[in-house]
């Protein structure tokens, strides 16, 4: 089940499902919305998106709420979260999900939203999304490769081929817009080609650690067959919990039916090197014959590209690498 595009005119809603908006500066806010504005869309928030409890957060009805007004209110073609957190796995057994899935709409965000997002598609079929949160539109430089693959995948129709931004940052942008540092950036790297020029299916993804909360319950969507597992880490959790988690998820069922897997670049505060990522890959018996590509734009470090969750990946290799995604196969 694929939403309906985003289209100019169409208002959209934003909520706090993790960490709340009070977080956000005003002038953070304002920049925000004037972006989303500038692509034709109008902005609303959710009545307690501003609500802040001790764990920055706010309470699980006050989250319920306002996400049920938002896939109810028929006036609304989009919701944004505001931004991440570690609590939206709180929601999973309170949610509606007979009401999402008679209102299907986009649901835009990640890192913690991982949790949210995938388990409304393991329980809805619903198509949702990893990509920008409302707050990622208010920084003010280096913005222009994640606005252009927001738009693309949320306002246009047809496949995105992916290509590597020119450069990244991982630094505290929003307690300084102004003095920023830029990285070049490399491309994509190959830690293992696989057996197949060619690699396609359906995307699972987003937070591996979020996933990693979803493990044995019904909220951990099945990897169907010919899946390509999206997956990355935030810079909370260091090298040896990564190698946990990813252990993990080899360890779920159907597994066997991953062929492909797409890591999103590492933060700084990760000391992930080449080297020893290399060396976790290599030492996974069910990742010995399968394509993983590593420094791909999502994730935690920006820019960010948006990418469908229940989506269709096809990866080519034949000459050089070629990665295209789209809503539905």
């Amino acid at each position: 089940m694929v939403p309906a595009k985003l289209k100019k005119g169409d208002k959209i809603r934003v909520i706090a499902p993790s960490r709340s908006m009070s977080l956000l500066s005003a002038d953070t806010v304002a920049t925000a919305t004037k972006r989303l504005n500038d692509l034709g869309l109008e902005v609303t928030f959710s009545k307690n998106a501003s609500e802040m409890d001790e764990f920055c957060s706010s309470s699980i009805a006050s989250r319920i709420a306002d996400l049920h007004d938002a896939f109810a209110d028929k006036t609304v073609a989009g919701i944004l979260t505001v931004i991440g957190g570690f609590n939206s796995n709180q929601l999973l057994s309170h949610i509606d999900y007979d009401l999402i899935k008679a209102n299907p709409k986009v649901l835009c965000g990640y890192s913690d939203i991982t949790a949210l997002a995938t388990a409304i598609h393991a329980k809805t079929g619903l198509v949702t999304y990893s990509g920008v949160h409302f707050s990622s539109f208010g920084m003010q430089q280096g913005f222009e490769y994640s606005l252009e693959h927001f738009r693309k995948c949320l306002m246009q129709d047809g496949a995105i081929e992916l290509q590597p931004s020119s450069e990244w940052s991982n630094d505290p942008w929003w307690f300084n817009q102004n003095e920023r540092q830029f990285i070049h950036n490399e491309g994509y790297k190959i830690l293992n080609r696989g057996t197949l020029a060619q690699v396609e299916g359906t995307i699972i993804g987003g937070n591996i650690s979020a996933l990693a909360a979803l493990h044995g319950t019904q909220y951990m969507p099945e990897f169907p067959e010919n899946t390509i597992l999206f997956i990355e880490e935030c810079e909370e959790h260091v090298v040896c919990f990564f190698d946990r988690f990813l252990q993990s998820l080899i360890h779920q069922d159907g597994f066997k039916n991953v062929k492909a897997i797409l890591l999103g670049r590492f933060e700084k505060a990760n000391k992930m090197s080449e080297a020893m990522l290399r060396t976790i890959i290599g030492s996974k018996q069910a990742l010995k014959n399968m394509l993983v590509i590593a420094d791909m734009d999502f994730g935690h470090t920006t820019p960010i590209f948006t990418f469908p969750i229940g989506g269709h990946c096809s990866i080519n290799l034949a000459d050089s690498v070629s990665i295209t995604i789209k809503d539905a196969a």
